[in-house]
């Protein structure tokens, strides 16, 4: 104290020590981060697929034909909307396979991610 005047402030050491501490704590959060998203996302689309592969099923079944499109699925009411990829944040780059057999008429057998990036395992995306 001089002249009667406290002087109640932070130092410039303390407070670069604790913008360091924040940043080794960031560094070490920020990954962890961004691969909990990456796995929500791969967890979403094994979802989605599965979701669309039954509806896929249950529309041959009722109606003996694959459907034409995706859209078909929606319009019979065996999908409420076409979701959306969540590697592609796109609702128009799923891969639609056609049925190797000639027995039912239609287009559409199964569908893939349009991704052509690596999941976690090891696997492309567009191969699930």
């Amino acid at each position: 104290m001089r002249n009667g005047i406290v002087n109640h402030g932070f130092t410039l050491i303390e407070i670069l020590v604790v913008l360091t501490i924040i940043g080794v704590l960031l560094s070490l959060v920020t990954p962890r981060y961004f691969d909990s998203i990456d796995r929500s996302k791969e967890t979403v689309l094994r979802h989605d697929l599965q979701v669309m592969r039954n509806a896929i099923d249950h529309y041959v079944s009722d109606r003996n034909a694959y459907p034409d499109a995706l859209e078909d699925l929606v319009e019979a009411h065996y999908l409420r909307a076409v979701p959306v990829d969540p590697i592609t944040d796109r609702k128009d780059t799923w891969i639609l396979v056609a049925p190797e057999d000639a027995f039912y008429e239609g287009n559409v057998a199964d569908v893939h991610s349009g991704s052509e990036q690596m999941a976690s395992d090891g696997s492309l995306y567009v191969e699930w």
